[in-house]
């Protein structure tokens, strides 16, 4: 733990946590971060995988939101492409649905909006003709086509974490800030181990609140303070089905409600459909999709797609709280995706930065502008400084995967193609890290099944603050989708074992 008074100290571990403590360890400040759980165990792994610009926010006159996060999702692009990368999105058009004059102007305003550079623009499809057309309906004759990309959401906080680790913060997984207190120009800070009890006090000049769906929570119980602002809590759920379609596109499609669907390509064989919006006024951590939402989700699909699903086809299903900012909306899909701020000073001390709402793709935005907000507090801080970062991993020349993936086996000419490509996805550069003198199979220890070898989940105990199997069958990797409860049950049993032995 940092001796003496550090500058930052940031409650909550999810994308907006872990990008303002990399950003600020970066500019030199003193940073410790805790999170209560696992990282990004809560809304951040809990998305529908995409850093994309948001076309359907364009109904609402979020022209702002929409041009910051068609910037951002160029900036996140070049700084870790191996865990996002462009993704093709087939937009069948049904007359009863939105005009397609409107979808044109939409998808126009899409491609111009955020000075858009790497990823190709929207073309027309005659579904009869095209290859896209293939899974769906004859009476869907044509489609729009369009760019957005794809992202591994709970490796992107991570990867912030670990960058904000090697700048010198502090990252602390499953400890609770149990108590925050001014004490003049300073902060009291207790923290708490929730697997032992132990506490932990120190001293900072700034409090970071970005704790998610608890966000008023802290402030009030933790803080023991009052705030204008709310969040609002709206639950998304998904569903994962196998693929069933042929190529590397991805569906959207539109709901008589004037809901979208995303239907993406997952895991290589796998389907991931989503989202809903519906109220939610309940526990965050209970928050589970329910059986409205499976089955709004499967007509959706059905509508559009000559292979009709049922709930038999469901491999997997989660659900996540989006903590957005209550701006009064009625309708749930209305609500902003924009992020707002709350500084509460005692004369120029001591400041609280609360965070309310914000979204994936806008996170290192949201990070640089929350710096901003507290400069006044911190003259000397140094200028922004991760437009042009890359995250631990992504230093690729020229930010190629493919010539990387193709560089790594040719290196370890041993590695099985589906392993290979599986290291450089989730850990780009750092799969030589890895994987290290090993020189076979047999060099990795023993699989726990699929693609899961005992030395990679041992360089996540060690080195991506990885503890329990969910850890690393959940959010470090999506081992846990690929294997038999057999094979589960044997690896909780050698985590356990490692745990035991620590």
């Amino acid at each position: 733990m940092s001796a003496g008074i550090i500058d930052l100290f940031i409650i909550g571990g999810g994308v907006n946590g872990a990008g303002i403590a990399r950003d600020a360890a970066g500019r030199g400040m003193s940073v410790v971060l805790c999170e209560k759980d696992d990282l990004a165990q809560g809304t951040s792994s809990r998305s529908g995988k995409l850093v994309h610009g948001g076309l359907r926010y364009l109904e609402y006159y979020e022209f702002r939101l929409v041009r910051e996060a068609l910037i951002e999702r160029e900036v996140l692009l070049e700084s870790a492409p191996h865990i996002i990368w462009p993704m093709r999105f087939v937009l069948p058009h049904s007359s009863s649905d939105r005009p397609a004059w409107l979808v044109r102007l939409g998808l126009f305003l899409y491609d111009h909006l955020g000075g858009r550079k790497r990823l190709p623009g929207t073309r027309t499809l005659d579904l009869r003709t095209a290859p896209e057309g293939a899974p769906i309906k004859t009476e869907y004759r044509k489609a729009f086509e369009y760019s957005d990309c794809w992202v591994d959401d709970a490796r992107l906080v991570l990867l912030n974490a670990l960058d904000a680790k090697q700048r010198g913060a502090e990252i602390h997984t499953r400890t609770a800030c149990t108590s925050v207190r001014r004490n003049g120009d300073l902060w009291d800070i207790e923290m708490t181990d929730t697997g032992t009890g132990r506490k932990t006090e120190l001293q900072a000049r700034c409090v970071v609140n970005t704790a998610g769906p608890w966000v008023n929570d802290v402030i009030g119980r933790v803080a023991g303070l009052n705030s204008r602002r709310n969040v609002r809590l709206v639950k998304g759920s998904h569903i994962i089905v196998p693929k069933f379609w042929e190529g590397r596109q991805a569906y959207l499609v539109q709901n008589p409600d004037k809901r979208v669907i995303f239907i993406n390509p997952y895991e290589n064989d796998l389907a991931l459909i989503g989202t809903t919006d519906i109220p939610y006024e309940g526990r965050p951590e209970d928050v589970k999709a329910d059986a409205n939402e499976i089955d709004y989700l499967i007509k959706s699909v059905n509508r559009y797609f000559k292979q009709q699903l049922t709930e038999n086809d469901i491999v997997h299903s989660f659900s996540g709280v989006r903590p957005l900012y209550d701006d009064n909306a009625e309708n749930p899909s209305a609500v902003t995706r924009d992020y707002i701020f709350e500084v509460d000073a005692v004369n120029g001390k001591a400041p609280l930065l609360s965070v309310f709402g914000g979204k994936i793709t806008t996170f290192r935005k949201l990070s640089e502008h929350a710096l901003e907000k507290i400069r006044p507090f911190f003259p000397a801080m140094a200028p922004g400084w991760t437009s042009k970062g890359i995250l631990p991993g992504g230093d690729m020349p020229k930010a190629d995967f493919d010539q990387f993936l193709g560089d790594l086996r040719a290196k370890y000419r041993w590695l099985p193609a589906d392993l290979a490509k599986h290291y450089a996805r989730l850990y780009g550069t750092r799969a030589h890290e890895l994987i290290g003198s090993a020189a076979s199979l047999d060099d990795l220890g023993p699989s726990f099944g699929k693609l899961l070898y005992e030395r990679e989940a041992r360089f996540l105990i060690e080195t991506e603050w990885a503890q329990t199997p969910q850890d690393i069958l959940e959010r470090r990797t999506k081992h846990g989708l690929h294997m038999t409860p057999a094979e589960r049950e044997v690896f909780a049993s050698w985590c356990l074992s490692q745990s035991q032995a620590a």
